[in-house]
């Protein structure tokens, strides 16, 4: 394909030198059942240079271009601001409470990866030139037949996913509150054709948890470079819960795509069969024959009891 039909558009992955084995499976997956024939560009970013054998390991995987970045400090440290005693207390309390990625020193970088992929990814400099990105941190099952990004681009589309789920509640137990004030505060950034019914079954009163997974996210940069996010994300930066709490960038990105696009912007891709431990999504019916897919379509998380897909689905029923 000529860069004429393609999108502007890049893949990215946040991940460290000792990833290196699952990023490669990633990219080679990738690769195979899709980038073989678009070769769209790689960006790859690092909170510590990435080696020389990292490099060599990847480079062999593509013929697209592939950019390293550093991820700049400010960026990616716990800010000073923050209250180090209660971010501690909040993390020894979800420790107690056996909650993933709750305590411990390698949590707190879970924390830094939150907050930067929340607000900051899409700063970087080496994104800025492209429009669309892809986060593909993920097992492939199929062939696609067609280009992901070029739908979004030709179908203004601003979000696309292929998992969506209940949060742990104790993770954000303060992240509707600080949502619901700042709407409060900026009711002319919500939509008036929102999607406030997927994160909520009450009009707002409450959050259900709804979001979508993010850790496979085709997604529009300029909207998270827009007006009404970058003042949502600063808001929710403000208020410190990256660090007292453990929110997460899934459903800030969720409930951002929700209140400040339309919600026919936003799109399920049940044609893409991924899996990213422990839960997958499988194509069904026809799509899964011509998908090639690997998968069994008989393990797919849409049919699991904590499965958003059908609350989405509602939205346009």
């Amino acid at each position: 394909m000529n860069d004429t039909e393609r999108a502007n558009a890049t893949f990215v992955m946040l991940c460290r030198n000792k990833d290196i084995n699952g990023v490669v499976a990633s990219m080679q997956s990738v690769e195979d059942r899709f980038n073989h024939q678009y070769n769209y560009p790689w960006i790859l970013l690092n909170d510590e240079p990435f080696t020389e054998e990292f490099k060599q390991r990847v480079s062999v995987l593509t013929r697209a271009p592939l950019e390293f970045g550093l991820v700049p400090s400010e960026h990616w440290v716990q800010p000073d601001w923050i209250d180090e005693d209660r971010a501690r207390s909040g993390r020894s309390k979800m420790v107690a409470q056996r909650i993933i990625y709750g305590g411990t020193f390698c949590i707190i970088r879970y924390r830094n990866m939150c907050r930067f992929n929340s607000g900051f990814f899409f700063q970087h400099e080496l994104l800025q030139p492209y429009r669309y990105y892809w986060r593909p941190d993920v097992k492939f099952f199929c062939d696609l037949q067609y280009d992901p990004f070029r739908y979004m681009q030709d179908n203004d589309k601003i979000y696309g996913f292929t998992i969506s789920l209940l949060e742990w509640e104790a993770t954000i137990p303060s992240l509707w509150s600080a949502v619901k004030e700042f709407v409060a505060l900026y009711p002319q950034h919500v939509d008036p054709q929102n999607a406030m019914d997927f994160v909520s079954n009450d009009g707002g009163a409450t959050y259900n948890r709804c979001h979508f997974w993010s850790n496979f996210e085709i997604a529009d940069l300029d909207f998270w470079r827009s007006e009404p996010y970058q003042a949502f994300f600063d808001y929710l930066e403000n208020k410190g819960g990256f660090y007292y709490e453990r929110w997460g960038d899934a459903p800030v990105h969720s409930i951002a795509a929700a209140l400040f696009a339309r919600r026919d912007q936003i799109h399920f891709f049940r044609d893409i069969g991924y899996r990213h431990e422990h839960f997958q999504h499988c194509p069904q019916g026809d799509q899964w024959v011509a998908g090639r897919c690997s998968c069994d379509p008989n393990d797919s998380f849409d049919t699991h009891p904590d499965s958003c897909v059908n609350k989405f689905e509602s939205l346009f029923s």
